[in-house]
């Protein structure tokens, strides 16, 4: 099971990144005791924390966000609740997409699952995006193949649950939910009619930028979406209709 790994992957992320901010906060309340001398690095994680912002030595070992220290931290206990919850209950029958430390290990690990399964090549096995606006979160099944994600974001564009295609966005709403997705894995899939569907970057904040890690997978680009639209790819390139794991708030 690729899962297990990923899953294991994610716990040392996490455990990596809250060493450091149990480390630090333990310092800094010896260093305002003054047991111990006030470094700089000391001074900038209380100013930080003063200003409600994520002090860098955090974001340096964490995921990207853009939120302020207090959503920062709601958003934290959220994605911890998730891993936990995971652990303990098992695999669940769709994931949050924007809890993971780390998405492309978790897009692998469901082709893989699928590749190894019927012995295909997993170079050959790509996903199809199926649009589930007809289940919830809480009562969506596992699939025999692939993954179900949520909590996506759109902006530029909604999700028109009578048409099932994309939408205008409403007046004054500058974000809105996402539909669940069903990634399911199909062997040497044929490309999606262009005129059918808009190929949709999904990111991981709303910088839309980022650089390439050491894995040659980028900070904050996720994967393309294919969602279905009447409309031509044109028509949402110039709206810069996007995709979003989290937002800034």
């Amino acid at each position: 099971e690729s899962m297990n790994t990923v899953l294991t992957q994610e716990v040392i992320r996490f455990n990596n990144m809250l060493r450091v901010v149990n480390s630090t906060l333990k310092n800094l309340i010896k260093a305002v005791k003054g047991i111990v001398a006030m470094s700089g690095e000391l001074d900038a994680i209380g100013t930080a924390l003063f200003n409600n912002a994520v002090p860098g030595s955090w974001a340096s070992k964490a995921y990207p966000s853009l939120k302020p220290l207090a959503p920062w931290l709601i958003d934290l206990e959220m994605r911890l609740e998730f891993v936990n919850k995971w652990i303990n209950d098992g695999h669940p029958n769709c994931y949050w997409i924007s809890g993971f430390f780390f998405p492309p290990a978790f897009l692998t690990g469901a082709l893989q699952n699928y590749a190894r399964k019927n012995q295909y090549a997993i170079d050959r096995v790509s996903f199809q995006h199926v649009f589930r606006d007809d289940i919830t979160k809480d009562s969506a099944e596992k699939p025999d193949d692939g993954v179900i994600i949520y909590g996506m974001f759109m902006e530029a564009c909604r999700w028109d649950y009578e048409t099932h295609l994309l939408a205008d966005p409403n007046p004054k709403e500058l974000f809105s939910d996402a539909p669940l997705v069903w990634l399911k894995p199909i062997y040497e899939r044929q490309p999606a009619d262009p005129t059918t569907i808009y190929e949709a970057p999904l990111y991981k904040t709303l910088v839309r930028a980022g650089t390439l890690s050491t894995t040659g997978h980028s900070t904050n680009f996720v994967l393309m979406l294919e969602v279905p639209t009447d409309k031509p790819q044109a028509f949402w390139i110039k709206r810069a209709s996007a995709l979003f794991c989290a937002l800034k708030y």
